[in-house]
């Protein structure tokens, strides 16, 4: 991450005021159904592999998307997969929904589609798995934590370094203050996005664009957006502001959601929101600071030590002593490091966190037992908040406090209109 992420600082104009509310604090109960029937909404290259996974888990009997030849692709693997020919195929994820035998959906659309379909499936009484961040803005995120219990329904963020080791294992030791009192944490992820300046290019036949497009203003089409057909990497639509929500929202979502677990922030969240020389900073009641720059992944700074965290790499100083180290070290590996800390340092740990060895087996089990997940609805939502907040810093130049039990700006700062996108599109006319 270079700083070139200010060049973004940029006002956006968002007029409304969203109300606070109070979430229950109980566990709502749901019937259990132990044959869960999936559609799947969006079938890009994340969906892929989260079709494969679920494929071998539940009955999938529909998939929806606006490339035909994306959507085609889905329903002929579905189908060959079941060796039958019964998968439905749609454009509009309106006509998943209003299907009575699909009580879970998977939702893989580019960020700015995923609270409308996310809210569409609550309300029909689905189950949801949707991909991070869980928003594309803060009242979103406000809005689909309290649609999941006014619902009753289970929902997963895809945030899956919570469903690995090594992340549990540092949240663990960060919790248990086995590298004392944290001063700070340093998260490494990218940019904001930047407003959409992209070249109008000539579209073929097959793309419903008016539907990709969906709530975000209306342009020209762009392959850059939403590149035709089968694609083997991840389209760019996240670096602009319209439409995703940048690295802070692509990576930030993976490590501010484990910087908020380790912190024990889950039913929380900061309380400021401004600049360290060029480093946007999370600030939480107890004075703990998060810095987004440039660093390892998520770096937990204590009095006694350090917990360094990514995919595949794990650290643990405690007073000037390597624990556990598998960074820069190829004769050992994370797992085993990872087992190594735990047995120094957790065989007697008081506080032990919600253990999740598969992201998609917990949130099956889940739905069956009507339980929430490792990131439900209030951690997705509460992480995606984060990277809101940051943002919105970089967009606008100006620190303002938050008020993460009203999730509402406090102190007379920040600016209400900020919390959603102005006046959304009506994409149903074209």
């Amino acid at each position: 991450m270079k700083t070139t992420r200010r060049d973004f600082i940029k006002t956006v104009a968002i007029p409304m005021v969203a109300a606070p509310f109070v979430l229950p604090s109980k566990v709502w109960a749901a019937p259990p159904s132990n044959n869960i029937v999936m559609g799947f909404v969006g079938m890009g290259t994340q969906s892929r592999g989260l079709l494969g996974g679920f494929l071998h888990r539940c009955k999938v009997v529909a998939v929806c998307d606006v490339d035909t030849t994306r959507r085609t692709d889905a329903q002929e693997k579905v189908n060959k997969h079941y060796k039958n020919s019964d998968c439905k195929a749609y454009v509009d994820y309106r006509e998943l929904m209003a299907m009575k035998d699909v009580n879970a959906v998977c939702i893989a659309t580019p960020d700015h589609w995923h609270a409308a379909v996310t809210l569409a499936a609550l309300k029909s009484g689905k189950d949801v798995y949707c991909e991070k961040p869980l928003t594309w803005c803060l009242q979103e995120a406000i809005d689909v934590i309290k649609a999941v219990d006014e619902n009753k329904r289970v929902l997963q963020t895809g945030s899956m370094q919570r469903s690995m080791r090594e992340f549990r294992v540092a949240a663990e030791l960060v919790q248990n203050g086995c590298i004392g009192k944290i001063s700070h944490v340093v998260c490494s992820f990218g940019s904001p996005p930047k407003p959409c300046d992209l070249k109008e290019e000539e579209m073929e036949k097959g793309l419903d664009w008016n539907m990709w497009l969906g709530p975000a203003p209306m342009r020209p089409y762009s392959s850059v957006l939403s590149p035709r057909g089968i694609h083997g990497h991840f389209p760019a639509w996240r670096n602009y502001r319209e439409y995703g929500t940048g690295g802070v929202g692509d990576w930030g979502a993976h490590h501010l959601d484990i910087a908020q677990w380790g912190l024990g922030m889950d039913d929380s969240g900061p309380v400021e929101v401004c600049m360290t020389g060029k480093d946007g900073t999370l600030v939480y009641a107890n004075g703990i600071k998060v810095f987004h720059k440039g660093g390892f992944g998520v770096h937990f700074f204590g009095s006694d030590g350090e917990v360094m965290v990514n995919r595949g790499k794990f650290k643990v100083i405690v007073k000037g002593q390597t624990i556990a180290s598998n960074v820069d070290n190829d004769k050992t590996s994370c797992e085993a490091e990872t087992i190594k800390a735990e047995k120094a340092l957790l065989k007697d740990a008081k506080i032990k966190l919600y253990d999740s060895r598969n992201h998609q087996e917990d949130f099956v089990k889940c739905v069956i037992a009507r339980t929430k997940p490792v990131t439900s609805e209030q951690i997705g939502g509460r992480t995606a908040i984060c990277c809101h907040l940051l943002n919105q810093l970089y967009y606008n130049n100006k620190p303002f406090k938050w008020d993460p039990a009203k999730f509402a700006f406090a102190g007379g700062t920040g600016d209400p209109s900020w919390l959603t996108r102005q006046a959304p599109r009506d994409w149903a006319k074209k």
